[in-house]
């Protein structure tokens, strides 16, 4: 009886040491940030249909962000004043200055437009250099023919390495 003890223990503690290098092993890969996930996951830009996300840059060293988009509306359309929002997924949302163009802005149909932000709270929204950083834009505007009574807007991300 005393055999078969001792054989069930033995298989026991083999396993318990076995499950003790997994769990050391995946501590080892996590500490090192190799199971990181946001490190795998690309840089992108999403937007709806009607705004074209061709580049993008959020700065935490300068407190600044970039962002190149383009009118895929089909017509003029008139970004109203406040009409471009930053904000984040952080208790402390991203805020930042419009430096260019200045709102209310007329963006004529199939043209690429810069918008540059500054004076941003990188650091108090958790944006650190080399890290992964989103922010989500949502933009106002109305077309141009129709009038500020049929204004829409479109939201849009960007989830980007921080510089």
């Amino acid at each position: 009886m005393k055999k078969k003890a001792q054989a069930a223990l033995e298989f026991l503690t083999t396993y318990a040491w076995a499950f003790l290098v997994i769990l050391l092993m995946i501590g080892a890969l996590a500490y090192f940030g190799i199971l990181k996930p946001s490190k795998l996951l690309p840089d992108r830009c999403n937007f709806g249909t009607e705004i074209g996300c061709v580049d993008y840059k959020i700065s935490a060293t300068s407190d600044t962000f970039d962002l190149r988009l383009k009118n895929n509306v089909g017509e003029t359309i008139i970004i109203v004043a406040d009409g471009i929002t930053l904000s984040s997924e952080s208790a402390t949302s991203y805020a930042c200055t419009i430096d260019s163009p200045a709102l209310p802005y007329t963006w004529t149909s199939g043209t690429t437009e810069d918008f540059s932000f500054s004076s941003c709270n990188s650091a108090a929204a958790g944006s650190i250099a080399g890290e992964k950083g989103k922010v989500l834009i949502t933009i106002t505007y109305y077309a141009a023919k129709s009038g500020s009574t049929y204004s829409h807007e479109v939201h849009g991300e960007v989830f980007s390495t921080v510089v």
